[in-house]
């Protein structure tokens, strides 16, 4: 096997250990900028699966993810983001981490090389044909992502493939190959650092098109979000106030009248009852530009 470019040194690691804290820092930070630089070049197939995750989820399939090790916990934050941001139920993105929530407390790097245990969690999370599946693995080597998007595929989901490595062999056997070339680790090897986290900011950039897409945003307000804390309770307040147009009271007053729900709270604030509210946007498939326009 080639040497791959994440355990390649870089050239400015020279002698970091003898380094000022104050130097280590600021090249650690140049590095992980360097690395966020590597996203532009990717954002047209970023773009593409972000549309085709939006498609799956909007017809009623589902948007999983997969991963092991830190390519997994990136995959893994955005997923568990997405019920609390943009209101989406946790059935319909489920996480397939290598050695399931055990792993989480204590990272074992031998189940990333199990192939059975990913087409096992293939098939218990139950995708299949008009689902599609964010396979992450920096080095686009790992056993456990590359199983995962063979045992997809032949279930017909469509796999959209992440790796920092250019010709690997996720990217190969990816629907949809997502190169996110970020190089040589400043700590050589170490993905959580550079390739981890230009994953983690193309998953960010992701579900929040597909957010869009969906009609979970609107006005750069998350629009679908579930307030089941204080905080998010006067988030929904504000949400509704600035897009209704209306005083603290009567956004309260709507969201009193519709269980919470902030779309149609909005409706509501603005002249509809709860029902028309409602109707009207199944009518507009969940989107409420069409109706404040």
């Amino acid at each position: 096997m080639n040497q791959r470019s994440t355990e390649s040194r870089h050239p400015d690691s020279a002698d970091l250990h003898a380094q000022p804290a104050e130097r280590i820092l600021s090249l650690l930070l140049d590095a992980q900028i360097g690395a966020l630089s590597a996203l532009r070049p990717a954002l047209p197939a970023i773009e593409r699966a972000a549309e085709a995750g939006a498609k799956a989820l909007r017809d009623g399939g589902r948007m999983g993810y997969a991963g092991a090790g830190s390519s997994g916990l990136m995959a893994l934050a955005d997923c568990l983001e997405l019920a609390g941001t943009f209101g989406l139920a946790p059935d319909r993105s489920p996480m397939l981490f290598a050695g399931g929530a055990d792993a989480l407390l204590h990272m074992k790097g031998s189940v990333e090389d199990d192939p059975e245990l990913a087409r096992a969690d293939v098939a218990r999370a139950g995708l299949g044909a008009g689902d599609v599946l964010l396979v992450l693995s920096a080095s686009g080597t790992t056993p456990y992502a590359l199983a995962a998007t063979d045992a997809a595929k032949a279930r017909g989901v469509t796999v959209a493939g992440f790796a920092n490595r250019a010709d690997s062999p996720l990217l190969r056997a990816a629907d949809i190959p997502v190169l996110i070339e970020t190089g040589p680790e400043m700590v050589a090897g170490s993905t959580r650092m550079g390739a981890a986290t230009a994953q983690k900011v193309a998953l960010n950039m992701l579900s929040v098109l597909v957010a869009i897409r969906l009609g979970h945003v609107h006005d750069g307000h998350m629009v679908n979000v579930v307030a089941d804390n204080a905080k998010l309770v006067a988030r929904a307040g504000r949400i509704v106030a600035a897009l209704a147009h209306v005083p603290a009271d009567a956004a309260e007053t709507a969201l009193a009248a519709t269980g919470g729900a902030v779309k149609p709270a909005i409706l509501v604030a603005r002249g509809m009852s709860p029902d028309q509210a409602r109707a009207a946007l199944e009518h507009s498939g969940g989107h409420l530009a069409p109706l404040l326009d």
